[in-house]
């Protein structure tokens, strides 16, 4: 049974990407900031914490690792910044510290610890990333800024680990409550659900195709 850590599950497309792996038969170990210490399913494992606490990321990988093995990480977790989204002159320059720490930092410091164990189980490492890191929108210059910076990592990590799988995986817009927070006060009911991109995410962790930017 393959296990997988999936951070930032406990709402919107982490929460999605559990539910869909655990019914696959994955055993997934999550994490997140509201989560509680009861598993949501059989086969998940919850560890309740933030990702930029180095003490908790250890606990999630370890988890993972009392299972056997470790297949796959999920760097899910992230934070939009302010909202409303500010331009860049007028940006928080602490918040843009805490939007890096979040987005690009935590998630190579969990993927440094992940690296011995995905290795010995040909594994793969999942960065949700967004459209925001290669198109130009106004008011989007923090966080696209740093999802550009997690997609150059992941580019150069794929580079460098040759016998992983490394994807970089935009889900498109999606009902979520970040998604919701991004524009506030309109309404986001045309955006399809987290579930509904599921489906693709199970054929790429089991077809398996070559590293890279994916688009579900």
């Amino acid at each position: 049974m393959p296990t997988a850590i999936i951070t930032g599950a406990s709402r919107g497309l982490g929460r999605a990407l559990t539910s869909a792996l655990a019914t696959a038969g994955w055993t997934v170990v999550v994490d997140g900031r509201t989560l509680t210490a009861a598993p949501a399913e059989p086969g998940v494992i919850p560890v309740p914490g933030d990702v930029t606490d180095p003490d908790h990321r250890v606990a999630l990988v370890e988890a993972a690792l009392a299972t056997g093995r470790l297949d796959l990480l999920v760097n899910n977790a992230g934070i939009l910044g302010p909202s409303p989204q500010p331009p860049l002159a007028d940006y928080p320059l602490a918040t843009l510290r805490d939007v890096f720490e979040v987005n690009v930092v935590a998630p190579l410091a969990l993927t440094q610890l992940a690296l011995p164990a995905l290795r010995k189980h040909d594994g793969a490492v999942v960065t949700i990333t967004s459209d925001a890191a290669v198109e130009a929108y106004a008011g989007w210059g923090g966080y696209g800024a740093a999802k550009a910076a997690a997609e150059q990592a992941s580019h150069v990590l794929a580079v460098e680990e040759p016998d992983l799988r490394v994807w970089w995986v935009d889900p498109g817009d999606l009902r979520t409550q970040m998604h919701a927070e991004a524009f506030p006060g309109e309404d986001i009911s045309d955006r399809p659900l987290p579930e509904t991109v599921t489906p693709a995410f199970l054929d790429l962790v089991t077809a398996r195709p070559a590293s890279g930017r994916v688009r579900l």
